[in-house]
């Protein structure tokens, strides 16, 4: 049987590319990393490394196993944590990854549903971009994640992640109150818009709307913080385009449902296939009861089944 110690000692050598360096973060000694990997290949029949005078280069093979191994080491993770806390009389750990706009609007009243059933669960939230957490996911380094796909942007998902739709949101044309181009997004082609990021989804998205209008938008100001756009809108600094849930209504914005078929963006949670973690669904079914109702521009998803 493989060592779970033998196969981690391979992740960090793969990942770090050096016996020195997985050494000192494994806090072994450079010999002992090279026991262990020389163990591990006579025990697989593997060659896992190509020696070299100043190193060592993971071969296929050794790529390979680390990505085998990944289900098998976060199994093992998540039994011992659970196995501690059973010792320590709470009920389990759910780890949460959500993109920032959720975690402001939707993650809050979901968390404090859950933890209202599940007071004695330790509940972790993490936060990044739809990449960075399907990677953690992957990895095993979170349970569920709620990510995000833009109707002209369609992503496809990997392999071994099961999808549940949360909510759709409206794309909202914002404008300054103030007498502002039309609403139009047609005869916007000679306004200034301020979107997120170059090569974001929703810079993306933003393209094709406009194209499929008959322009290219002049991007003057970028940001992904949606309070920073809508301060520059009400600023008078430029129109923007925004998902539902980044939109908070104010005075002096003047907000626009866009009625292209295209123009919205889907609200999902991901997880692993086969995550036996028991807080997994309750938490599934909690956030799915705690989305917004009364959103003006965020709708319930309608397709609330695995995919």
């Amino acid at each position: 049987m493989l060592k779970p110690q033998h196969l981690l000692t391979l992740r960090a050598v793969v990942r770090t590319g050096s016996f020195v360096i997985a050494a000192g973060e494994l806090g072994y000694t450079a010999s002992a990393i090279s026991q262990q990997i020389s163990a591990l290949e006579r025990q697989t029949g593997l060659v896992l490394f190509e020696r070299e005078a100043h190193g060592v280069r993971a071969t296929a093979a050794a790529r390979q196993l680390v990505d085998l191994s990944i289900p098998v080491l976060a199994a093992l993770d998540d039994l011992g944590h659970q196995v501690q806390q059973l010792a320590t009389g709470a009920t389990g750990r759910l780890r949460l990854g959500s993109f920032p706009t959720a975690v402001v609007r939707l993650v809050p009243p979901a968390l404090s549903a859950l933890t209202a059933t599940q007071p004695r669960a330790q509940i972790q939230l993490e936060e990044g971009e739809p990449d960075e957490l399907v990677a953690a996911l992957n990895d095993g380094d979170l349970d569920v994640a709620l990510v995000y796909e833009y109707g002209l942007v369609p992503r496809q998902w990997p392999d071994g992640l099961v999808r549940h739709q949360l909510v759709r949101e409206d794309l909202v044309l914002l404008r300054a109150r103030d007498g502002g181009p039309c609403a139009r997004l047609a005869g916007l082609s000679r306004a200034r818009w301020i979107t997120s990021r170059e090569g974001t989804a929703g810079a993306l998205s933003l393209t094709r709307l406009c194209a499929a209008a008959g322009f290219e938008p002049e991007v003057a100001f970028r940001s992904n913080n949606y309070d920073v756009v809508r301060e520059l809108v009400s600023a008078g600094l430029g129109v923007a385009i925004v998902p539902g849930l980044g939109h908070s209504p104010r005075d002096s914005v003047q907000a626009t449902r866009l009625t292209q078929p295209s123009a919205f963006r889907r609200v999902m949670a991901l997880h692993r296939r086969g995550n036996g973690n028991p807080l997994l669904g309750t938490a599934l079914r909690t956030l799915r009861g705690e989305m917004p109702v009364a959103e003006p521009y965020v709708h319930p998803a309608r397709d609330t089944h695995p995919a």
